[in-house]
């Protein structure tokens, strides 16, 4: 599917280029039609879909409302932009490790007392002062769960989440759990480590559930939420498509990025092969359980309200959904749907 005549990858400016379809190695018809069926499958519902190779624009579709610079809010697809600057974070020797306690750079995680957690039964347990940053990064830290020690069992949470940025906005002096909006924030480290870096505009917001009145949510609440257009989505899939490296600056280093996108050790030893489908803040297909048909090195940032990042290095593609159309519940299997049909178009 691939050609040595096809064009080198490039990094977008300002604006992103656009490419010839036919050139970057596409069939021009079959990706119109893939196209189409988004747009057919859509309605009147908002969608936007955008294809992106060897650093080009190859394809860009909206509708139902969306246009092309709007804002949508990422939900758990920030995850993965967490997991990006914890990788810095170690990098730059501010947390020397990912298997560091977090306890040791954050120890208010553990000040939540039986009538202060999110809802009865979950607050922080003795045990949870073993979790390390990798735990909480692939959701099987156990964290404020009764019965699941740090480590074993994998269990998609956002308050674990939460902690790994106010731990690394902590580590940065930019968190104070007294005063959450005081300070900058782990938005403001974003912007300073990764956005700025790549010509992102993306905006962040802090976002709570409404829990409990006790719930001690500058401990754990305040999820950092970011506010993308699709081609701010595309710029971090091809910030973590090159391996952290932006026009030959290392932003993340390109060890943590090829470890954080397959299967976590701790699934492969101590999940069923079902449950094999996740690395360190991304949906992983290495080991060919989650998308069967599509490559093993592709992975993706994935959120609630439809969003979908999904890289793929085989073929230098990423594919943005912002959002995109399924009945449902939108998982990270139903997303690639749509990334399966783009994939059918490459000559």
């Amino acid at each position: 599917m691939t050609s040595s005549l096809e064009p080198a990858t490039i990094y977008p400016e300002n604006e992103w280029e656009r490419g010839d379809p036919e050139a970057l190695g596409f069939d021009p018809a079959r990706l119109a039609a893939a196209g189409n069926w988004q747009t057919e499958h859509a309605g009147d519902s908002p969608y936007r879909l955008l294809v992106v190779r060897h650093g080009r624009i190859a394809a860009e579709w909206h509708g139902g409302g969306m246009g092309p610079d709007d804002l949508q809010g990422q939900a758990s697809a920030s995850k993965s932009t967490y997991s990006t600057v914890l990788g810095i974070a170690i990098h730059e020797g501010v947390i020397d490790s990912a298997d560091d306690l977090v306890v040791d750079y954050y120890p208010e995680f553990l000040d939540v007392a039986p009538d202060e957690g999110p809802k009865k039964n979950r607050h922080a347990f003795p045990e949870d002062a073993g979790i390390t940053f990798r735990q909480l990064t692939g959701n099987t830290s156990g964290y404020m769960k009764p019965g699941e020690l740090p480590g074993r069992t994998f269990n998609y949470q956002t308050f674990g989440m939460n902690v790994v940025t106010h731990a690394l906005a902590s580590a940065y002096s930019l968190y104070r759990t007294s005063d959450p909006e005081r300070g900058a924030g782990f938005g403001r480290l974003v912007e300073r480590k990764v956005r700025n870096l790549i010509g992102g505009s993306w905006k962040w917001t802090y976002s709570n559930f409404d829990l409990q009145p006790k719930a001690k949510l500058g401990v754990f609440g305040y999820a950092t939420t970011f506010q993308m257009t699709a081609r701010d989505m595309a710029r971090l899939g091809l910030l973590w498509l090159n391996d952290g490296d932006w026009e030959g600056r290392q932003v993340v280093p390109a060890g943590w990025i090829r470890q954080a996108t397959r299967v976590s050790d701790m699934l492969l030893q101590h999940e069923p092969p079902s449950l094999w489908q996740y690395g360190l803040g991304f949906w992983c297909n290495d080991q060919g359980i989650l998308w069967p048909n599509l490559p093993r090195d592709s992975f993706a940032a994935v959120g609630a309200g439809k969003q979908f990042i999904w890289v793929d290095r085989e073929h230098d593609l990423i594919v943005v959904q912002s959002p995109g159309t399924f009945e449902g519940s939108f998982s990270p299997a139903i997303g690639a749907e749509v990334a399966e049909q783009v994939l059918a178009t490459l000559e």
